[in-house]
């Protein structure tokens, strides 16, 4: 019996051990917990575009309008019609000339007129002064018999009378040549304003360009009032009338590149800003930039037509938009160094796509959680899984 008490009693000693070596490797285990697995991305330097999109109208870069420039004649025929492509100095309607030519021949009349009025004006003016002549050589011969005696001083003073008047008609033979010469310069000024209103029955395209309206009508008299007879597109130049969103206003500039969608149009048609207008409208809180189609095809004014304008493009670091966090100190990145998070502040620039320019204390080839803030904090450590880099 004794031996069997021995081995019940190292039985009973030596079971025990066998749940503490379990306790210290389970306490063992829980001192190195596995750390999360979080998504992470490189920070890459790419291009990355600044795109504005804008919508609008089609207009001409500059309309001339054509009006007649002498009024009252009716017009005669037409020369050209909508969308005809003009050239500067064609001619794009007659007005009749039936009245101005009865000015011209009456004005003809007075001009041959004139230029007899004055022949007879130096006649008369050759006849006084030669009879001033013979005054004062018969007013010279009467002084001197005067003075030897020989005729009454009556004689003398009906003489130096003659002589007097002999002078006087030559002041009026002279001045009625100035007044014939003077009618004869009216007539001609009249004459060459006959003959100008006449070249100007021909109405002609002060521009090359393209004809998009015509209001004129055969049989109507000739007015600058009211509509113009013709609207010419100067040099068939195009442009987009594209209204602008008032944040997107600020960054657009002269000489930025657009490209140009159009209904119906299967080519995407290039553009250049030409003008951003200075004002906004207060109702819509939109702004109007002028955009220049640089080759218009077919492309027609009134057109409703797309823009997407480059406002900047750049090589540039750029990260996911889902990377860059936001709170009260603005806008941040979770950057992942060792396995440990930290915070670091940036600023936002370009986006594109679905990245974003940042600036501020990140290098090519930092780890960034992918998407910041959703699971991590500043000081956590974690498993960085890098995911593959997006592009934009």
């Amino acid at each position: 019996m004794r031996p069997t008490l021995i081995l019940v009693a190292v039985l009973a000693f030596g079971s025990p051990a066998l749940p503490a070596a379990a306790e210290e490797a389970a306490a063992a285990g829980a001192t190195t917990p596995a750390l999360p697995a979080i998504s992470v991305t490189e920070v890459a330097s790419m291009r990355l575009s600044d795109r504005i999109i804008a919508s609008g109208l089609i207009a001409a870069v500059e309309e001339v309008q054509v009006a007649p420039l002498i009024e009252g004649q009716p017009l005669e025929s037409l020369r050209v019609d909508v969308g005809d492509m003009v050239t500067e100095g064609q001619v794009l309607a007659v007005l009749s000339r039936t009245t101005l030519e009865l000015q011209k021949s009456e004005a003809e009349a007075s001009l041959a007129a004139a230029r007899a009025t004055i022949a007879q004006a130096e006649a008369q003016l050759v006849e006084a002064q030669s009879a001033a002549a013979e005054a004062d050589r018969v007013a010279a011969r009467t002084a001197k018999l005067r003075e030897s005696g020989t005729v009454p001083q009556a004689t003398l003073d009906t003489v130096s009378a003659n002589q007097t008047a002999a002078h006087a008609r030559v002041m009026v033979a002279r001045q009625g040549l100035e007044s014939a010469r003077a009618q004869l310069a009216l007539t001609e000024a009249r004459l060459k304003n006959v003959e100008l209103m006449l070249s100007r029955t021909e109405v002609k395209a002060p521009v090359a360009g393209k004809v998009i309206a015509r209001n004129a009508r055969i049989g109507a008299i000739a007015t600058a009032a009211g509509q113009p007879m013709f609207v010419i597109a100067r040099d068939a130049a195009l442009e987009l009338r594209a209204d602008v969103a008032e944040a997107d206003l600020m960054r657009l500039a002269p000489g930025q590149k657009a490209r140009l969608r159009a209904i119906g149009m299967t080519e995407t048609l290039e553009g250049t800003v030409r003008l951003v207008e200075p004002t906004i409208d207060p109702l819509t809180r939109l702004g109007r930039a002028r955009i220049q189609v640089d080759r218009a095809g077919d492309l027609r004014s009134g057109m409703f037509v797309e823009a997407e304008i480059l406002a900047a493009e750049r090589e540039t670091l750029a990260v996911p938009v889902t990377a860059i966090g936001s709170g009260p100190e603005g806008s941040s990145v979770m950057r992942v160094r060792n396995g440990v998070v930290e915070r670091v502040p940036v600023t936002t620039g370009i986006r594109d796509g679905g990245m974003v320019e940042v600036i501020g204390s990140l290098a090519a080839g930092d780890l960034v959680v992918l998407k910041a803030g959703a699971f991590v904090r500043a000081g956590d450590r974690i498993n960085p899984v890098v995911a593959p880099a997006p592009t934009n």
